[in-house]
C-alpha cells in the first residue's frame, strides 16, 4: 500500500541532501509527519495547498515504515495515515511534480488505489 506526502519542492530536496525527510512545518507544530492516502490527496490538495507551486507529491511504501506509522480519525472521522519519526528516504518510491492545471487544480498523476 502507498501513501502520499504533499511537499514544496524546496523542502522536499533539503530532505534528499540530508537523506531524511524531517517534516514540514505543520508537521513539527503536530508532532507527526501528515500523510494522505490516494483517495484523500485531491482533498488535502484543495483544503491546504490550493493554487501554490512548486509542489512534488511523494508516495511512500506503507510496508517500510514499521509501527511509527499510525493510523488516526482526522476530517469527518477519516483515518489519516500519520508517522511519529522521520521519513527516511528509502520507503519513498516516486517523487512527482505537482503543476496546477485548468480552473488552479493540481493534476494528479494515476495513483494505484
Amino acid at each position: 500500500m502507498f501513501i502520499y506526502k504533499v511537499c514544496t519542492e524546496t523542502l522536499w530536496r533539503e530532505a534528499e541532501r540530508e537523506g531524511v525527510f524531517r517534516g514540514a512545518p505543520v508537521d513539527f507544530q503536530d508532532g507527526y509527519i501528515h500523510f494522505s492516502t490516494a483517495s484523500q490527496v485531491a482533498e488535502t490538495l484543495a483544503k491546504h495547498f490550493a493554487g501554490q507551486t512548486d509542489l512534488l507529491l511523494i508516495e511512500i511504501d506503507t510496508g517500510r515504515l514499521g509501527a511509527a506509522l499510525k493510523w488516526e480519525p482526522s476530517r469527518g472521522g477519516a483515518l489519516f495515515p500519520h508517522l511519529y519519526g522521520a521519513l527516511k528516504l528509502a520507503a519513498v518510491t516516486r517523487v512527482v511534480p505537482l503543476p496546477l492545471g485548468a480552473g488552479g487544480i493540481h493534476t494528479l498523476p494515476p495513483l494505484p488505489a
